[in-house]
């Protein structure tokens, strides 16, 4: 039978009885004849723990020990469900990242994995072992353990069915598949059966927290067929059943796709602005702004350059909200050197974006959007757009009637 990686998230990995339904579900896959990899989070809760006891010693903690320390929570999740599954009579076999290994960076806190070395799991596979690997870690060529960012796990899951060469990845969460929109925000969301893979990569990198952007990077790199389904579904379900459940990410546009304008609405409130005001309107000026935030490794979203006026320009961008302060720790730096006349930020604005295959062959998706959001009475401070995407700057306190506006301007509900 196939190669098949399962990858189960943190409220899958919660608890004990949890643990043993995963077990039991991967138990099912196994008996079924298919070789499994198996890749799990740290129990839900645990990674925030362990930051909180470093940042107790030390507000902002040394990246390098926080790996160490963060990196704990999988090996946990790994040698527990090796065990649940030996219970079952199961051969399992668990490792770290750095046992395998999976090489990264030396990014520390938000590493990237470089290389993976497939023989150990490989000769495990052959042997009959269900192989377990801890998801969201690496090591980096002198043997410093690394953490690939909140999230990681999914690019872990997706790295590993690359380098296998899986005939799919089963990404296991507490929802149980991609929905239109956040259906705690809007409770008429419809789950998607597929979606294409640019629009799960716009989706998530705008926000969706279904799957951590890197890993629809991988998935698309590589065309690692990848399904997002629920683990609180019946663990014994049929398998048939299961195979087809949730959503499909999928590199074909069907007809039935490109019938439909907007696939979706992404939201996040992690966002934060930051303006430079009065900088001189010249060649370079936007290299000389963000180069120096790309050197202090912190991700810059929407930009926005105005126009000129008597030589000089405002320049505003957004960040993620927790990398705020140090992002104006370096734009102070920044706005000395360029004799700048002030810097303004603000962490009270949000994101939220119309995702959709498409808008690439339909005329006035923006203006319905933009008409939308000004039927509700709500500002809007900065606009990016894509082939397929349009998002917009908001005050965070209109996210949610933004996201119910344009939900039902698109008619998502219906499907």
């Amino acid at each position: 039978m196939s190669l098949i990686v399962h990858k189960y998230g943190g409220t899958s990995m919660g608890s004990i009885e949890r643990i043993k339904n995963v077990a039991a579900r991967v138990a099912k896959w196994y008996e079924a004849g298919h070789q499994l990899v198996v890749v799990p989070s740290a129990m839900s809760g645990e990674t925030n723990r362990l930051i909180g006891l470093a940042k107790e010693l030390m507000p902002q903690p040394d990246p390098r020990e926080l790996d160490v320390i963060a990196a704990t929570g999988e090996q946990v999740s790994v040698g527990l469900l090796a065990m649940a599954l030996k219970a079952r009579g199961i051969k399992a076999k668990s490792y770290c990242g750095w046992q395998v290994p999976i090489m990264s960076d030396d990014a520390f806190t938000k590493a990237r994995i470089t290389s993976i070395d497939d023989k150990k799991i490989r000769k495990d596979l052959d042997d009959g072992y269900v192989v377990i690997v801890a998801g969201f870690q690496g090591v980096t060529d002198d043997g410093q353990i690394t953490t690939l960012g909140r999230g990681g796990s999914d690019t872990s899951a997706v790295a590993v069915a690359a380098a296998l060469k899986a005939e799919e990845c089963l990404i296991y969460t507490d929802v149980d598949g991609v929905y239109t929109t956040d259906p705690r925000v809007v409770p008429e969301a419809r789950r998607l059966t597929k979606i294409t893979f640019e629009e799960m990569l716009e989706m998530a990198s705008l926000g969706s927290k279904v799957l951590q952007i890197r890993s629809v990077e991988f998935a698309g790199k590589y065309r690692v067929k990848t399904r997002v389904l629920s683990s609180l579904t019946d663990p014994h379900m049929p398998l048939s059943d299961e195979a087809i459940s949730g959503t499909l990410i999928t590199f074909e546009e069907d007809e039935q796709m490109e019938q439909a304008v907007v696939s979706g609405i992404a939201f996040s409130r992690d966002e934060a602005k930051i303006t430079l005001v009065g900088v001189p309107d010249k060649p370079g000026i936007a290299y000389q702004i963000l180069g120096p935030i790309a050197d202090a490794n912190i991700d810059v979203d929407v930009i926005i350059q105005n126009t000129s006026t008597n030589g000089f320009t405002d320049f505003s961008f957004t960040v993620s909200r927790n990398e705020y302060a140090k992002a104006m720790d370096v734009i102070a730096g920044v706005k000395s050197r360029l004799n700048a006349k002030e810097v303004t930020g603000d962490t009270k604005v949000a994101k939220v974006s119309i995702v959709g295959i498409g808008m690439k062959s339909h005329v006035g998706v923006a203006s319905t959007m933009f008409r939308s959001l000004s039927e509700e009475g709500i500002n809007i401070q900065m606009i990016s757009t894509s082939e397929i995407k349009t998002s917009v700057v908001i005050e965070d306190k209109y996210m949610e009637l933004a996201v119910r506006a344009l939900h039902k301007a698109f008619e998502l509900e219906q499907g």
